[in-house]
């Protein structure tokens, strides 16, 4: 297996989809995303894997601050498009959907997600094209329950594709 790398095989992992979203100087922003996880749970810390030129990541790194909001599985392709296919620097993404400014002055996403979290940054991983935005979490909760959507479901159900910067962007071609 050493020096082989087939894409299917990383395919089979299993991730969510996401809107990560942050705010500065009144400008707010968010970014859909397929690599967030929870990295531990006492104190709960997560992680948020986004490309270095998007808005998102340099709005985030400024703030120190952000939420994510997950989808749920019926949420249409045109309100992930809105986050995941247009940026921030010439469209404000949350014109057009329902959200809800936490204390922190970050947004969280209220329409087609089950559940949200707000995390304070405490560190940032340069991984080549990306960074890794580790934060604790400072509060969690359902919103409206319901089935998270998976990347898996995204692709099958949605026949969605990923932005060229994306981490997942080798998998555009694979189906």
């Amino acid at each position: 297996m050493e020096g082989k790398i087939d894409p299917k095989a990383l395919f089979t992992f299993s991730y969510g989809l996401y809107v990560v979203s942050t705010a500065w100087e009144g400008k707010l922003n968010g970014q859909v995303a397929d690599a967030v996880m929870q990295l531990t749970s006492d104190p709960i810390y997560i992680t948020a894997c986004l490309n270095k030129s998007n808005y998102t990541a340099e709005l985030l790194e400024k703030s120190r601050k952000f939420s994510v909001s997950v989808f749920a599985q019926e949420v249409p392709l045109p309100f992930i498009g809105n986050f995941g296919f247009r940026s921030g620097r010439e469209h404000d993404k949350f014109a057009s959907c329902k959200y809800r400014l936490e204390e922190n002055g970050v947004p969280v996403v209220l329409e087609h997600t089950v559940a949200a979290a707000l995390a304070d940054l405490v560190e940032v991983v340069d991984v080549q094209t990306h960074k890794l935005f580790i934060g604790k979490v400072t509060g969690a909760e359902i919103l409206a329950g319901g089935t998270p959507l998976t990347y898996a479901d995204y692709h099958r159900l949605k026949n969605g594709k990923s932005p060229a910067n994306a981490p997942s962007s080798i998998f555009n071609d694979i189906k």
